[in-house]
């Protein structure tokens, strides 16, 4: 006997640029309303989420990310461009069906995160990265 795990199959991808909404209607019937910015803060990519737990990457700043382009990635995922230069993550379908269902909680846990890190969720969501430091950190300027 053998056992197989469920993969809830799209049926229906929908970007919505102006909402900023990804629309994904899945095989069970189920659909989910995704904003952009929870797709990029969410990115499963090794950027955001690091190699292991504890190394993710809180991202700030993206309210206003847009998406430039959806690539399919085979008969499982999709691989957004984000208008931010993001690009390397692979949104598998139970991944997204994942966010959908755990939206409310993600963005709430995301939320709490940004207090912690001393923004205010409007700063936090607005602020953009400081810039990486450049030269070698002796003080000296070159």
């Amino acid at each position: 006997m053998s056992s197989t795990k469920h993969t809830h199959v799209p049926t229906a991808i929908t970007l919505h640029k102006q909402s900023r909404l990804l629309e994904l209607a899945f095989d069970d019937d189920t659909t989910f309303s995704l904003s952009f910015e929870l797709l990029r803060v969410y990115s499963p990519s090794a950027e955001v989420r690091g190699h292991g737990v504890g190394q993710e990457v809180l991202q700030t700043g993206k309210r206003d990310v847009s998406i430039n382009a959806l690539a399919p990635v085979g008969n499982y995922a999709i691989q957004p461009s984000f208008s931010d230069g993001h690009d390397t993550g692979l949104y598998s379908w139970d991944y997204l069906y994942s966010l959908g269902l755990n939206q409310e909680k993600l963005w709430q846990d995301y939320l709490q995160r940004l207090l912690a890190a001393g923004f205010t969720h409007d700063s936090g969501r607005d602020a953009n990265p400081a810039p990486m430091a450049t030269g070698h950190g002796c003080g000296k300027k070159y």
